[in-house]
Formats: C-alpha cells, sequence, structure tokens
C-alpha cells in the first residue's frame, strides 16, 4: 500500500549533491544523449523530495562500503518533459503516458540510477540507460551469472532494502516507497 508522506521536510524538494555531495550526476535529459535526441529540461543538477533523497544517502553509503557509487541519471522530470518523452516513444511499458496521469519522476520521488567504481567508471550492466530491449528488464534469468546481471542485481537489493520500489522493465528505475504530490508549477532553484 502506497502511503503520502505528510511531513513538510519530507516533502521539501532539495537538490540531492547538497545533501549526497559524493554522488555522481549525469542528467541525461538535460543533453542530446538520451532517447529522444532532444535537450528536455534545463537543469543540470538532480532534484528530489528530501524524504527520497534520505533513502538515496543510505543506499550510497552502502554501495561506498563496498568501494562504490550511484550515478544518477535522472531524478525529478518536470510534467512538460514528461509530454516531450511520450510524443518521442508513446510505449507505456517504459515512457509514463502523461494523459493517463503522471510519471513518478515528475513527484521527485523516483530516481534513474546506476553504480560507478573508485575511478568514475560504470560498472557493467545488462543495458545501456534507457534500452529498451528485454535484457533491461529483471526476468532475464538466463543470463545471471554475467557480471552485468549480477551488479544489476546488486543494485536492486540495496535498492529494495532501504525503501525503493524496482521497475520491472528498466533495471536503472527506482520509486521511492513514499509518495509526493506532482511538481507542477517546479522552477529550478540552482
Amino acid at each position: 500500500m502506497e502511503t503520502y508522506s505528510s511531513s513538510t521536510k519530507a516533502s521539501e524538494m532539495v537538490l540531492v549533491d547538497k545533501y549526497i555531495p559524493d554522488v555522481k550526476t549525469e542528467l541525461r535529459y538535460s543533453t542530446e544523449n538520451n532517447f529522444t535526441g532532444k535537450v528536455i529540461y534545463n537543469f543540470k543538477r538532480a532534484y528530489l523530495r528530501y524524504g527520497t533523497v534520505e533513502k538515496l544517502k543510505k543506499a550510497q553509503e552502502r554501495l561506498k562500503e563496498k568501494g562504490y557509487s550511484l550515478k544518477i541519471w535522472d531524478a525529478f522530470r518536470t510534467v512538460e518533459a514528461q509530454f516531450v518523452m511520450w510524443n518521442v516513444y508513446p510505449n507505456d511499458d517504459f515512457v509514463a503516458d502523461p494523459t493517463k496521469g503522471f510519471s513518478n519522476h515528475s513527484r521527485g520521488n523516483t530516481v534513474d540510477v546506476t553504480v560507478i567504481d573508485g575511478n568514475g567508471n560504470e560498472l557493467p550492466m545488462p543495458t545501456e540507460f534507457d534500452d529498451f530491449e528485454a535484457m533491461a528488464k529483471y526476468d532475464y534469468d538466463a543470463e545471471k551469472d554475467t557480471e552485468a546481471c549480477k551488479n544489476a542485481l546488486m543494485l536492486k537489493e540495496i535498492m529494495l532494502d532501504v525503501g525503493f520500489y524496482i521497475s520491472n522493465t528498466e533495471w536503472w528505475h527506482f520509486r521511492d516507497v513514499d509518495m509526493y504530490p506532482v511538481e507542477e508549477n517546479f522552477v529550478p532553484f540552482e
């Protein structure tokens, strides 16, 4: 059962790197290096709800114990950005249909991440980010023994343990178990 956080502090939109300074951020939708080939939003730093950041910080701490770190590809996403994405790729297995509701990215409680090593290199994963092929799903039984699948399963286990839900279609996509309202009038405050 989903719960909505009633804490003002938990629902506050914050800059992730203010609370997790060692997290690496490469917001793909602030560049043309994404599946749309377009810049989707104009901010370069990741925003999330404070309550979500607290959970992400726990994941970062767990990864640091193993010599790794998180890399954020997407966090808060504007409602307008969701319409751009849907117009390019109208497949609700991978892109939330904004005409049927909002993406959880627009709530500030969802993050797309991978794992990097101590030198900033991405660990092998089953697919690249925003690869909408079958290997992006967590049901890749035939490949479980590969290094990439083990890395994805490690990330999944940590994220589940600290309070996120997984996506069955995208190994990189994690939604906080706590829900927040959609942020429809977001203004970056970098």
